[in-house]
């Protein structure tokens, strides 16, 4: 006997990478061994040198194929000494995550995304545009929700699969939907938003429908899509001090345009201050302000403890990427203070 292992993997594609998966037929009791692939067509070798190495870090149950199928997330290495393939920014991430393990670091990521059907948003009309935006986000009916029977196909698998998501719901244009991943480790969230990705991807192919993470689906007066992080550490959970530290570390001088240059590409193109988003190089924060960079909830500041949700990042963004960024920067300067 025997079971269907996915390897999902991401591929060196610039800017902006792309995940790539094929089957493995492993034998009943074995666990998914490390294999190799064609870097030459993924952007991450040249044709005289092509092999990469697929290493697997975390699998689950293949919602797909059911049964014992797996999906099986892996990173990717180079052949010739073993190291990670500089593509692979897991690995740049796996040191900080485990520097600052004793903070305690969660996040929840808010994962925006659009149905394309063709090449228009799926909803749009074949000539013209649909009514303005307003009535979509969190929509009921025919006229505004486009695409639920996808949405509701991806949520099922990603609780069969046991991702930790958290919600779903419809946007703020036509087309446009959300689920939100966490709270979970640095690791284990950017881990399942790729997995939970590929069953975006995967499900939608099922329909006839694309999905897109384009920051801009949509170019003129419609939202954007993002990514936005919600972040938070023991002492952010337990004090309002290190809420307000943790705001201030990520304005500091050169922080915010480390991670605006480093939260996907085409960041500049909707983080515009308008549409809900603050200008990409201004660093702002405030309370219940959906207008900065950083918003600090309503609750949190009536609570005097809890989390802080980044607005900046994209859609498309690496989400080991912006955890990396947020950790680094904000665990660093809560340590300093002796907020830990």
């Amino acid at each position: 006997m025997s079971y269907k292992a996915e390897y999902i993997w991401i591929d060196g594609t610039e800017p902006t990478a792309k995940l790539r998966s094929k089957t493995k037929i492993i034998a009943d009791g074995v666990e998914p061994p490390e294999w190799g692939f064609d870097g030459s067509s993924t952007n991450q070798a040249e044709g005289h040198a092509s092999d990469c190495v697929l290493k697997p870090v975390a699998s689950y149950p293949d919602p797909i194929r059911g049964g014992d199928h797996k999906l099986v997330l892996c990173e990717v290495y180079n052949v010739a000494d073993d190291t990670p393939h500089v593509s692979n920014t897991r690995a740049l991430l796996r040191p900080l995550a485990e520097k600052y393990a004793g903070q305690e670091p969660i996040f929840g990521i808010e994962q925006e995304y659009t149905f394309f059907k063709g090449s228009r948003p799926l909803g749009f009309p074949e000539n013209g545009f649909p009514a303005p935006q307003g009535g979509y986000y969190c929509g009921v009916g025919a006229d505004e929700i486009y695409g639920r029977d996808i949405v509701e196909a991806h949520l099922e698998n990603c609780l069969k699969a046991g991702l930790g998501i958290s919600g779903i719901n419809a946007e703020v244009m036509p087309g446009q939907w959300e689920f939100q991943v966490g709270p979970l480790s640095p690791l284990e969230v950017s881990d399942q938003l790729w997995v939970a990705r590929w069953l975006l991807y995967r499900t939608a192919e099922d329909f006839g429908v694309s999905a897109t993470l384009d920051p801009k689906p949509a170019k003129g007066d419609w939202n954007g899509a993002g990514a936005h992080t919600n972040f938070s550490t023991k002492a952010m959970r337990e004090g309002y001090d290190a809420i307000i530290t943790a705001c201030d570390a990520l304005g500091k001088e050169g922080k915010p345009l480390e991670h605006v240059r480093n939260y996907g590409t085409g960041v500049e193109d909707r983080l515009t201050g308008a549409h809900e988003t603050a200008p990409w190089d201004e660093y702002s924060y405030g309370v219940s302000n959906r207008g900065a960079s950083v918003r600090i909830p309503w609750q949190v500041e009536r609570d005097k403890k809890g989390y802080i949700e980044d607005r900046r990042p994209n859609a498309n963004c690496d989400p080991y990427v912006v955890t990396r960024l947020l950790v680094d920067t904000c665990c660093e300067e809560l340590a300093k203070a002796g907020l830990v």
